[in-house]
């Protein structure tokens, strides 16, 4: 625990140190970029931010594994729903072959 807290610690600091040297801010104002803003205008502290970027490296797989799982079942019950999703997909691919 101690370890992935340091290591968060060092990630946030690169991230930062990364922001104060960029040109255009706005190209690179992700979620943790907001969050180290936040910090810096004093409505989170370094806690705070440390706390919300390891939840988000620790929950999101998580959460998105488990959405799209609910998801295909929900597709597999709705055999309409998945018809009409796939003519959408050939509508806008045409020939092209569908990609990750």
């Amino acid at each position: 625990s101690k370890d992935l807290k340091g290591a968060m610690e060092i990630l946030i600091e690169q991230k930062r140190q990364r922001l104060s040297t960029v040109e255009k801010l706005d190209e690179h104002m992700d979620f943790a970029s907001q969050l180290i803003f936040a910090q810096n205008r004093g409505d989170l502290t370094a806690e705070n931010v440390n706390q919300c970027v390891l939840e988000m490296m620790i929950a999101a797989p998580d959460t998105l594994s488990v959405t799209l799982f609910f998801m295909l079942i929900l597709i597999a019950e709705h055999p309409t729903v998945e018809e009409e999703m796939m003519r959408e997909i050939e509508t806008v691919l045409g020939k092209q072959e569908l990609q990750s």
